[in-house]
């Protein structure tokens, strides 16, 4: 299983970016899949997570109202829009899956990791 990240980049305050998450690697779609993040000089943080079918969402509550996370089983594709974005969004955001069908509440569940991809907000 494969996962590949990318969309990251550099932002100004208040602009919006989407990062996306293609799966390869896997014939089913019974695992949920998250977004995390990790500044410098930070730990990893959850950003957001979905069930399989996309039918169920978390958020953290740093980036509720501004983030929204999805998923297209058809594109094998996860996505994380950012709106509103702030200088302390700026991080290697990471997706990751998980086995089962709704998210994990332990990051360490998620069995799968995607090489991670740079957003930069300036103010």
């Amino acid at each position: 299983v494969q996962l590949q990240a990318s969309g990251g980049g550099s932002v100004q305050a208040g602009d919006s970016l989407r990062l996306s998450c293609t799966v390869s690697g896997r014939t089913d779609r019974d695992y949920a899949m998250g977004w995390f993040r990790q500044a410098p000089g930070k730990e990893r943080e959850f950003v957001a997570g979905v069930s399989w079918n996309g039918g169920v969402t978390y958020v953290a509550e740093y980036v509720k109202g501004r983030f929204t996370i999805s998923r297209d089983n058809s594109k094998n594709t996860l996505y994380l829009q950012m709106n509103s974005m702030k200088p302390e969004d700026t991080a290697v955001y990471y997706c990751a899956s998980a086995p089962g069908r709704y998210t994990p509440s332990s990051m360490a569940s998620y069995a799968f990791w995607g090489q991670g991809t740079l957003v930069t907000v300036s103010s």
